[in-house]
């Protein structure tokens, strides 16, 4: 099958009201904006100018472990240049959140080009009630916390994917799992990598009162299959 034969879902066209207006302005804007990976580029030298400038600054403030006096690195200096660009490579392949997102990606790509997603899309939105679109891409979206990072990268743009074949304005399914996502970062009623974490800060608090106590990886598991609803309903 040939690109130009690629089924699509089928998207109604969004009524002209007021909401829409403002979405396709803010769509209008966010499209002007540079490439993310020149914005980030951006970023990164706006920071190493940033700690250059501070690096000249006498800070109060001492660490409160060591007591040393708190200072800027100067991220301009030669051996933190020699440091940052001997270990880009290594920074790079030890990112946590890599490894998942790379594998989820190629097994999207395989799904999109083999028409499994447009079938799931279709399939969803014909046992969703419109009314419960937007909860159930929340829900989602707070459910790929058990792939860690990779809701970020796969589900915000499908919502987009989602809402447009719905007939409702893309930004807005965007904006809906983006709110899944990042507000669900800390809930799930399905146990995942944010669990073992939680529990190393929960058991570090209770060992203050009780350094013999040893918690289990899911002890915070009550309160963030609760906050996953508290998440659903606020989105």
């Amino acid at each position: 099958m040939s690109d130009s034969e690629t089924p699509t879902p089928t998207a109604k066209q969004s009524p002209n009201t007021l909401l829409n207006r403002f979405l396709d302005g803010i769509e209008k804007v966010g499209n002007k904006l540079p490439d993310p990976a020149v914005m980030f580029f951006g970023l990164l030298i706006i920071v190493a100018f940033v700690s250059w400038g501070l690096s000249y600054v006498d800070f109060a403030e001492r660490h409160p472990v060591t007591g040393d006096a708190i200072t800027i690195t100067n991220l301009l200096a030669s051996d933190q240049l020699t440091s940052f660009l001997t270990g880009m490579v290594n920074t790079f392949m030890t990112f946590a959140p890599l490894g998942v997102v790379l594998v989820a990606m190629l097994g999207v790509g395989v799904a999109e080009r083999s028409g499994f997603i447009n079938v799931g899309i279709k399939l969803m939105l014909r046992v969703t009630p419109k009314m419960l679109l937007t909860p159930m891409l929340i829900l989602v979206a707070i459910v790929s916390h058990t792939a860690v990072d990779a809701g970020y990268v796969l589900v915000i743009p499908l919502g987009g994917v989602i809402f447009y074949a719905a007939g409702r304005h893309p930004l807005a399914g965007i904006a809906a799992a983006f709110a899944g996502v990042s507000g669900g970062f800390s809930a799930n009623f399905v146990p995942s990598a944010i669990d073992p974490l939680l529990q190393g800060f929960t058991e570090s608090a209770a060992q203050i009162i009780d350094p013999s106590v040893q918690l289990n990886p899911l002890n915070n598991y009550a309160f963030t299959a609760v906050s996953s609803l508290v998440v659903v309903a606020i989105g």
